[in-house]
C-alpha cells in the first residue's frame, strides 16, 4: 500500500510528460538535427502582413486640461495605440479636426479603425465620425474588408449612426467597475472577437470580473432589439448588469461587415493602471490580447497596400507619447496633437 501510494504521483507526472511528448516534434522528427532543411511556410498572398490601424482623435488633452490648455488640441490614449500593436498591426493617428482631405488621404493608408472611448457625441467630432463610418461601409461594400472597433464611446456612436436615434442611449451606473461578460442564448460565436478564445477563458468570462466598464450610457437589450436599424445591421453577442442591476448591451457585431462594438474596454487590461479597479490578473491580461489580435486578423484580410514612403511618415512614431499618470487618475499616457500636420 506504502509503495503504491508513493509511486502514484511520480505514475502521474510521467502520464503527463507522455501526453506534453506527444504534443510536440523533438529535432530528429523535423530534421532541425541536420538531417534536413526546415520548411518555412510560404506567406499567404490573401493575407495582408503590415496592417496599420487608424484611430481617430478625440478632443481635449485626455487629462482635463492639465497637459495643455489650448481649446484646438486633441488626443488619443497610448493604450489604445499599444493595444493595435499588440495585435501586430502599427498606427495612423487620424486627427479629427485637421482639413478633411488630409484627413481622408490618411485614412486610405490604414487597414481599419478605431473609434476610442471619450465623452464628444456632438459638433465637429460626431459629423468625422459619421462620414470615416460610413466611409468604411462603401469600402467593404466595394469588396475590401475593412474592420472597425468602437470602444465604449465609439460604441455609442456608431449606435447613434446606424439608429439614426441621439436619443437612443439611456443612462447606467458602470461609471468605474470592472465585471463579467454574459452571452446572450444560442450566440454564436463563430466570426467574433471571441471565436479564438479558449473554452476556459470563455467560462471566465461569465463568472469572474475580467472586464473594464467606464461608462454612464449605453442601451438595454429591449431598446436595442426594438429599433429596427440597430438589430438589422448588429447581432448582440453578450450583455451587462451595472450597479444598479439594470442590464445593457455590451458586446455587438456587425451581421454583413467586419464591425464590433464594446461598451467595455478591452485596451485597459493589459495598458491602463489609474483604477484600482482595472482588472490585471493573467486571465484578464489574456482578454486584451485575444481582443487585439481578432482586430488585427481582420485587418491582415485588407488587400490596401499603399505607399511604403506614406506609411512611414504617419505613423504614430512620428509623435512622442506624454505621460500623465502623476495624477493617480485617467490614462497613463496620451499622444496629444495641438498642432495638426500632415507628412503626405
Amino acid at each position: 500500500m506504502w509503495k503504491l501510494c508513493f509511486c502514484l504521483p511520480f505514475l502521474l507526472l510521467d502520464i503527463g510528460v507522455a501526453k506534453a511528448s506527444a504534443s510536440i516534434y523533438l529535432p530528429s522528427q523535423t530534421g532541425a538535427d541536420g538531417s534536413s532543411s526546415p520548411v518555412c511556410s510560404s506567406p499567404d498572398p490573401k493575407l495582408n502582413y503590415r496592417p496599420v490601424i487608424g484611430i481617430l482623435s478625440h478632443p481635449g488633452d485626455g487629462a482635463s486640461g492639465r497637459l495643455t490648455n489650448d481649446t484646438t488640441s486633441t488626443y488619443i490614449a497610448a493604450s489604445y495605440v499599444k493595444f493595435a500593436e499588440a495585435g501586430g498591426a502599427r498606427v495612423i493617428p487620424l486627427i479629427y479636426n485637421e482639413p478633411e482631405d488630409v484627413l481622408f488621404k490618411k485614412l486610405e493608408l490604414v487597414n481599419g479603425v478605431i473609434f476610442t472611448g471619450g465623452w464628444a457625441k456632438k459638433y465637429e467630432y460626431f459629423d468625422m465620425v459619421t462620414k470615416i463610418f460610413k466611409k468604411a461601409l462603401e469600402r467593404n461594400d466595394a469588396g475590401e474588408h475593412f474592420p472597425i472597433y468602437g470602444i465604449c464611446l465609439g460604441f455609442e456612436l456608431m449606435s447613434i449612426i446606424v439608429s439614426q436615434d441621439r436619443g437612443i442611449l439611456q443612462r447606467f451606473d458602470a461609471e468605474d467597475n470592472a465585471s463579467s461578460l454574459q452571452f446572450v442564448e444560442n450566440v454564436n460565436i463563430e466570426g467574433t472577437l471571441f471565436q479564438r478564445f479558449p473554452p476556459a477563458l470563455l467560462r471566465k468570462l461569465s463568472t469572474d470580473c475580467l472586464v473594464m466598464q467606464k461608462h454612464r450610457w449605453g442601451i438595454t437589450p429591449e431598446k436595442f432589439k426594438a429599433n429596427h436599424a440597430l438589430s438589422s445591421f448588429f447581432d448582440i453577442v453578450t450583455t451587462c448588469i451595472d450597479e444598479n442591476s439594470k442590464t445593457y448591451v455590451s458586446t455587438v457585431k456587425a451581421k454583413k461587415y467586419p464591425i464590433t462594438g464594446f461598451q467595455w474596454h478591452p485596451e485597459k487590461n493589459a495598458f491602463e493602471w489609474g483604477s484600482s479597479q482595472i482588472p490585471h490578473s493573467a486571465d484578464a491580461i489574456q482578454v486584451t490580447q485575444y481582443a487585439a489580435s481578432y482586430l488585427v486578423s481582420e485587418a491582415r484580410k485588407s488587400l490596401n497596400r499603399p505607399s511604403s514612403e506614406k506609411v512611414l511618415k504617419n505613423l504614430i512614431y512620428n509623435y512622442k507619447p506624454t505621460y500623465c499618470g502623476y495624477a493617480g487618475k485617467g490614462y497613463d499616457e496620451v499622444y496629444l496633437f495641438t498642432q495638426p500636420r500632415s507628412r503626405l
